[in-house]
Formats: structure tokens, sequence, C-alpha cells
């Protein structure tokens, strides 16, 4: 069973790498991580990057896992003033239609957070799947994170959306109810839309971009033998 899979994995991780820290962006794979760490009891640290721009039924979830687990989500957000000049030099949503500008919001909002978060940490987990886009498709289970420094886990790798549906149905994992609006793949709400039967998970994340570049720059891709962030 790829649940009883995940919860020896995660076991692993809690006594071999601490501390460990689960990177969730509140999607329905890192409600599932939420779930089996809590359940078992792990001492895995689950943290949260509140970019500023989430959807309110995002921000939602992080009193609904505080409730429901009795277990505290760290939250990390971006410097304030780094926010404001990109915004009086840019415009709020400059990165429609520009990539360079997009890719700087997601430096700004999500990657040094992540840096903050990940600070003194020997590994980190997160809900990457290799459905997910053809940037993930090759996304190992482990591997080593050389731009942090430290041990990475992909523990759904493997897994397929139908899986992570039934791990939620089957233990009541509460989730975000965007889903339930056509949502597949969750992230700020100015690029984040709703997909259509026919389009891929990933297809309403930056939607106006090629399926190639659709990464924030949270995750280690290597093309051509070189190290650069996806």
């Amino acid at each position: 069973m790829p649940d009883r899979t995940l919860q020896a994995l995660l076991s692993d991780i809690a006594a071999q790498f601490a501390p460990a820290a689960a990177a969730s962006s509140l999607s329905a794979e890192d409600m599932v991580l939420t779930d089996a760490i809590a359940r078992a009891g792990l001492p895995i640290e689950v943290f949260v990057l509140d970019t500023g721009r989430l959807h309110a039924d995002t921000l939602e979830l992080i009193s609904t896992i505080q409730e429901r687990y009795r277990i505290a989500v760290q939250v990390y957000t971006p410097d304030s003033e780094a926010v404001a000049q990109y915004v009086s030099r840019h415009g709020r949503d400059a990165f429609y239609g520009d990539l360079e500008l997009r890719q700087r919001c997601c430096e700004i909002r999500k990657v040094r957070p992540l840096r903050r978060a990940l600070a003194g940490k020997r590994a980190w987990i997160t809900g990457q799947r290799r459905e997910h886009s053809p940037s993930r498709a090759g996304v190992a289970v482990r591997e080593y994170d050389a731009l942090h420094g430290l041990e990475k886990f992909n523990p759904l790798a493997e897994w397929s959306e139908a899986q992570v549906w039934e791990y939620i149905r089957a233990n009541g994992v509460p989730y975000n109810r965007l889903y339930d609006q056509g949502y597949r793949s969750i992230g700020c709400a100015p690029c984040t839309r709703p997909v259509l039967p026919h389009e891929d998970v990933r297809a309403g994340r930056w939607w106006w971009e090629a399926a190639e570049k659709k990464e924030c720059g949270l995750h280690v891709v290597k093309t051509g033998g070189r190290i650069h962030a996806g």
C-alpha cells in the first residue's frame, strides 16, 4: 500500500535526518504529507511560505491544520522592503507576460523565504510528483539538494493524482476547497486558474507561459550537467 510506504519513509527521515522539515504549499499532496506526519507523531516541522498573494481558501488551511492535528505550522513571509521595491519599480502584477519579472517576484516571495525556512535543517520534504509536469517527470524519491546543501525527499514522486485523492478521502484529510472549483494545482491567486478537462495538472499555473517554464525556483533542476533552481 502506498500509504504504508509513505509512513515508513517519513519515519526513516525523522530518525536519520533530524532536524527535517516538510514544505507545504497547502496543496492536496502536502496535506497528505501533513496528515501522515501528524498521524505518526513524527518530529518533522511543517512550514508554509505565505507569499502575501495566496487565496483566502489556501490560508484558511493553516488554522485548520493547527486545530485538527494540534501541530504548529511555521509560516515564513517575504521581506516587506523587497516586496515594496518590486511593486514600486515594476507594478504589483508586472509578472504577466514577462518571465524575468515573474521569476523575480517568485524569488522575493518564495525562494528567499525558503532559504530561511531550511536554515539549520538536514533534510526537507516536498509533495512533488512526476505527473505534475514535464519538468518534474524525472523527480526522485530521494535526492541531494546541492543548492541548499541538504537531503531532499519527494515521498509522493511515484503517486498518481488518483492515489492522492484516495488517501484524502480514506483518511478524511482537509483540503483546499478551490479543488472543488476546478483547480488542480494551486499557487498564488493572480498566477493560478482552474483547468479545463483536457488540460494537465499544472496548466492553471502561470498559464500564459510555456509548460517547461512553469517553476518558481524552489526546486533544483539539473540540465546539461549544470544545477539551477527550477
